[in-house]
């Protein structure tokens, strides 16, 4: 039995940073809230206008990136982003650690993903071996590489092309993971920032049931560790679910690239049947009309 999750109309993502943007300090942050305000706020304007049969529920939230780098401590880092949000305007009502896109207690969430990942062989496919196998993701066929002998044949050029192409092709070729000196996985940030995209739209099960509910917690109360700090945390005990029908992030520009990533990533994922449909179905019965692909559901500011 696949177990239904509570939704928001809107998901809406306050920013997304690395370890840089935080070194600057709370100065740095509230101008990050500062340019993300209006934004924000036209965002839920129009989550309001869209909703008819009930009262709009929107919920925020911010994604701290402990994956890559680790630095200062969850009870400083929140508190530092709860106080510089709430200076500008805003209130974040959800707090999520990147790691726990990849694993959330004992579940390995960034490998139950890649288990729905579907290839799509491109048309006179060259025998590339399965995302699976290789880590790699792509949209479509790359160019043929050159000859690795001098006795080797010529091999006529010919440019990479999109499988789904209109008019012309935007060939997308993505690093899912790479595999560390000590044998582990280390999971791109594309991919993982997928599964948070997943997550938030109420996409992801393991054994139909959901992974990684929110657990409640103010920021003093959170550890001094970021592997004791739960995946997701509920800031505001008011706050409207978590997972919701929409998501919509603003973030700088310079992170285009990645989110380009995501949407290939995406495109490539097999959601539950049981779970979208679910989805699907609640949406029609608030009067909502979503689109079937994943990627239709998520909006961006670029600032």
């Amino acid at each position: 039995m696949t177990r239904s999750v509570a939704l928001s109309h809107l998901s809406l993502e306050l920013g997304h940073l690395y370890m840089d943007d935080f070194e600057g300090g709370e100065k740095n942050l509230r101008e990050q809230f500062r340019r993300v305000r209006p934004w924000a706020e036209t965002a839920s304007r129009m989550t309001e206008a869209a909703v008819t049969r009930s009262r709009p529920r929107i919920s925020t939230c911010f994604l701290i990136d402990d994956y890559f780098t680790r630095f200062s401590t969850p009870r400083d880092v929140v508190t530092m982003l709860v106080e510089a949000a709430r200076a500008e305007g805003l209130t974040i009502d959800y707090v999520a650690r990147e790691s726990g896109c990849a694993r959330a207690g004992d579940v390995d969430v960034a490998r139950l993903v890649q288990d729905h990942l579907v290839d799509e062989p491109a048309e006179g496919a060259n025998g590339r071996p399965a995302t699976k196998i290789t880590g790699w993701l792509s949209n479509g066929e790359r160019s043929p590489s050159a000859p690795t002998s001098a006795m080797a044949a010529p091999r006529q050029w010919q440019p990479a092309r999109q499988s789904a192409v209109q008019n012309h092709s935007i060939f997308v070729d993505v690093e899912l993971w790479s595999d560390r000196p000590d044998g582990d996985r280390l999971w791109s940030c594309p991919f993982l920032a997928a599964v948070w995209q997943l997550q938030r739209l109420g996409l992801v099960r393991r054994l139909g049931e959901p992974i990684a509910e929110p657990e409640p917690g103010t920021p003093g109360e959170l550890p001094a560790e970021w592997d004791r700090m739960p995946p997701v945390v509920r800031l505001n005990p008011q706050a409207a679910p978590f997972r919701a029908y929409r998501s919509f992030t603003a973030m700088d520009a310079r992170f285009l690239p990645i989110e380009l990533a995501v949407r290939t990533i995406l495109g490539a994922v097999a959601i539950d049947p049981v779970a979208a449909a679910q989805v699907r179905d609640r949406a029609r019965a608030e009067g909502l009309d979503l689109p079937e692909e994943t990627v239709g559901r998520i909006g961006y500011a670029l600032l």
